[in-house]
């Protein structure tokens, strides 16, 4: 069994080793990984570590050179540009779809991190050529969230 970095031991606080350590970070960073277009926050982040979050942020930084929410807005740039190269979308409609609630914000950083604007990233690509755009359509109905589908029962056997 897991036992959360902070669990008390023995004489207080149980020491985590470095595998145990970074298998807790890596659960927070799996969670980025997943749900970057979701509102993540430090708190979520360091709870899914078992951390508080104050030593999360320093054991991310340390385990993977960059602070989460640098790690969490270069996931979600890397997501814009597959969806800028590939889908039919505005600029603003991907900054909404990869987690972003500002486009202002979306902006300055997918610049900062790609050297060109989204809208100058997206011409660049059309120019380049490649498969056709995925409709937008397409594309936001994807990424809804769905219902999960109940558990169908089995005909088989019966006439």
């Amino acid at each position: 069994m897991r036992r959360p970095p902070h669990a008390p031991g023995r004489y207080g606080v149980h020491p985590v080793t470095g595998s145990e350590r970074i298998a807790h970070l890596r659960s927070a960073r799996d969670l980025m990984d997943l749900r970057f277009a979701d509102p993540l926050d430090l708190d979520e982040m360091a709870a899914q570590a078992g951390f508080s979050k104050f030593h999360f942020a320093r054991a991310f930084k340390d385990a993977y050179g960059e602070t989460p929410a640098n790690y969490l807005t270069r996931r979600r740039v890397e997501r814009a540009k597959d969806l800028l190269r590939s889908a039919n979308l505005t600029v603003t409609e991907v900054c909404m779809l990869v987690g972003f609630s500002s486009l202002g914000s979306f902006s300055s950083r997918f610049s900062e991190l790609v050297g060109m604007s989204p809208s100058a990233f997206q011409r660049a690509s059309a120019a380049r050529g490649g498969p056709p755009p995925i409709p937008g359509c397409f594309v936001m109905d994807w990424s809804r969230p769905r219902p999960e589908m109940g558990r169908q029962e089995s005909n088989r056997g019966e006439a």
